[in-house]
């Protein structure tokens, strides 16, 4: 079942005070973006956040599962109408992960015609 636009939009509205919050469709679901760093995926209207070590000391509670079959595990944030939360949670993981890499060019000019 394939995520609706209108829950990934609400998260993307419950997250817009942790930066620039963008979103794009990927293999029928989404993946989620703050200040260019993908942090999360939206599978069947769920929520899941990469498992951090800041997120690990803030919620250890949380429960760590794949978001489809054979993905690596991710935390399953089911708090989403906690605004304050989400906000603290994706700020702290998001200072962690790595900033996206730049595509390589592949040094092919266009001809000039």
């Amino acid at each position: 079942m394939a995520s609706k636009p209108e829950f990934v939009q609400y998260i993307a509205d419950q997250l817009e005070e942790a930066g620039v919050i963008t979103y794009r469709k990927m293999f029928g679901e989404y993946g989620m973006y703050c200040d260019g760093k993908i942090f999360a995926l939206i599978c069947n209207d769920q929520l899941f956040i990469k498992i951090t070590e800041a997120g690990k000391q803030q919620r250890p509670d949380l429960e760590m599962v794949p978001p489809y079959e054979g993905a690596k595990p991710y935390f399953l944030i089911e708090e989403i109408e906690n605004r304050d939360f989400l906000v603290e949670f994706v700020t702290a993981t998001c200072k962690e992960l790595p900033l996206p890499k730049k595509k390589k060019s592949t040094g092919k000019k266009k001809s000039e015609t």
